[in-house]
Order: C-alpha cells, then sequence, then structure tokens
C-alpha cells in the first residue's frame, strides 16, 4: 500500500462551501448544516484499505456523535472513470451495508476536495460552531495489517472538545491513506502525493 499523508490544512480555516449530491438523490450544502453545531468533514470512498480497515468503526462513531449534536458529512472525491469501485451507484450500497447514518457525498469536479486541501482517504476535518478548523489529522493510530485496535481516540478527543466548546489540542497527527484519485492532470499543486494504489 502507498501511504500519503494530510495536508494539515491551516487551524482555523474556514469550512470551504460545497454542494453536492447525495447517494439518495438529494443534494447537501454548507448552508444546510445547522448554524450552530459542529461539522465533521469526512473524505473518503469505497476502495481504499484504510477506509475499509475503520469504516465499521467510524460508523459508529458518527452515529453515537450525531447524538451529541456534531453534524458529519462524508465525501468521496475519487475518479470514477479509473476506480470504478468508488462509482456513486456503489457508494449507495456501501451506505446500505454498513449503516451509514450521515450524507455521502460524491465531488465528482474534485472541486470541493481541493477547496479543503484533501490529499488522502480518509482525511478527517473536524469545524467548531462557528464553521473554523479545529481538528485535521487521524481517526486514531490504528492502520491496516496492525495490531493497534481500532477506537477512533484522537478525533473523539477532538469532537469531545468541540462539543464542550474547550480547545482542542494542536498536538495533531496526519491522518495517512490513499492519495484522492485525481483526474489525468488534474492533481492540485498542494497534492505531493505518490501514485495510486
Amino acid at each position: 500500500m502507498v501511504k500519503t499523508a494530510s495536508t494539515m490544512l491551516p487551524l482555523g480555516t474556514s469550512a470551504p462551501d460545497f454542494s453536492l449530491p447525495n447517494v439518495d438523490g438529494d443534494t447537501v450544502s454548507l448552508s444546510d448544516i445547522p448554524a450552530d453545531a459542529p461539522l465533521l468533514v469526512a473524505f473518503i470512498c469505497n476502495h481504499c484499505p484504510f477506509v475499509v480497515h475503520l469504516r465499521e468503526e467510524f460508523a459508529k462513531f458518527a452515529a453515537e456523535y450525531e447524538e451529541k449534536g456534531l453534524s458529519v458529512v462524508a465525501i468521496s472525491s475519487n475518479d470514477v472513470s479509473t476506480h470504478p469501485d468508488d462509482s456513486p451507484e456503489l457508494m449507495v450500497k456501501e451506505v446500505e451495508q454498513f449503516g451509514y447514518t450521515f450524507p455521502y457525498l460524491y465531488d465528482e469536479s474534485q472541486d470541493v476536495a481541493k477547496a479543503y486541501n484533501a490529499a488522502c482517504t480518509p482525511d478527517f476535518f473536524l469545524f467548531d460552531r462557528d464553521k473554523r478548523l479545529a481538528y485535521r489529522g487521524q481517526f486514531d493510530d490504528s492502520r491496516p495489517q496492525s495490531d493497534t485496535p481500532i477506537t477512533g481516540a484522537d478525533l473523539r478527543a477532538a469532537a469531545d472538545a468541540v462539543l464542550s466548546g474547550t480547545e482542542v489540542s494542536s498536538e495533531q497527527r496526519a491522518s495517512i491513506g490513499c492519495n484522492i484519485k485525481w483526474k489525468e492532470g488534474a492533481a492540485p499543486e498542494y497534492f505531493t502525493g505518490a501514485p495510486a494504489v
């Protein structure tokens, strides 16, 4: 597996706008998120081994924290012409199989991924109630083929702090995953990742 790290977008960055189709056919926009709700934007996909490794625990995390008031949105930005396993049709099956309770949006143009400086799957961006970036980093220390249990400890600690209105630790470790599968010639300038896996 080729590993790509998150770009670690500067803390305090305002949440970039988005308006994308959900797997249910509806369009979901940043403006649909309650004004006073913290927001987690997760760039994921169907096929990436790093996402496959944690998707069940991430689904549990999302359901738990949505109950606490966290809004969660997942986005797939991969080029489906080269990675058909990430097609919108199969995204529907992914939601059904793993019980995703959050919108799973398709970023066909890849413009939203670029606006967020997303680089890998999974790539997590947690915004506070003012929609300012409070955390960008890993779910936890677990990786595919490791013996480290999947706990979501890093993201949980950050979400707990945001929900309680306390400061999130600035000690944040980059998420690691497969690089976003950019369309030919469309990789953004910030992207320095390795070839596709």
